[in-house]
């Protein structure tokens, strides 16, 4: 004689994983990283001699300050590869409630301290580095850097995140 359990058992199987097939289960919810950092540029091609402003944002998605950021940029392998492109950091800016403040650490170096002091809460901060193409420099070549970074919070956690890419710029001639 068959048992009856067994019956529903494989049928109550079936039917879980018909709605897990078709997305009628229940999702988990991932949580959002304790910090998030994002690029963004204005400009996707620029000439020789020309300006690129890259911004990046780091956003607080703790319910505890940010009481410290280490971060790094460094030019993509592929950046690397060309050496007839020329370019360097030539300033730094941060985004304030007042306007904008100079920074320091440009270049390939510690950028933390270029995001001000505190970060509350559900706040971002955004640091824009000028990057200037030098004016005997190749052309059709693509200018990316990637970024780490490592932030504290006030409840002595923390979190590190990356690489996180910037978008690439193309050197272009007329």
């Amino acid at each position: 004689m068959r048992s009856p359990l067994k019956s529903r058992l494989g049928l109550a199987a079936v039917l879980a994983f018909v709605l897990a097939l078709f997305g009628l289960a229940p999702a988990a919810q991932a949580d959002p990283a304790p910090a998030a950092l994002t690029f963004t540029a204005n400009a996707a091609t620029v000439t020789p001699g020309g300006t690129v402003n890259l911004s990046m944002t780091l956003t607080n998605n703790k319910t505890y300050d940010v009481w410290f950021v280490y971060q790094t940029i460094s030019p993509t392998w592929l950046t690397t590869q060309r050496a007839d492109l020329k370019y360097s950091f030539t300033g730094c800016s941060l985004a304030t409630p007042t306007g904008a403040a100079s920074c320091s650490g440009v270049g390939p170096s510690d950028l933390g301290a270029n995001y001000g002091a505190t970060i509350p809460p559900g706040q971002s901060r955004t640091v824009t580095l000028t990057l200037q193409v030098a004016a005997d420099s190749g052309c059709n070549g693509n200018i990316g850097f990637y970024s780490y970074y490592y932030a504290e919070f006030s409840d002595s956690t923390n979190t590190s995140g990356g690489p996180v890419y910037t978008p690439e710029t193309r050197v272009l001639c007329a």
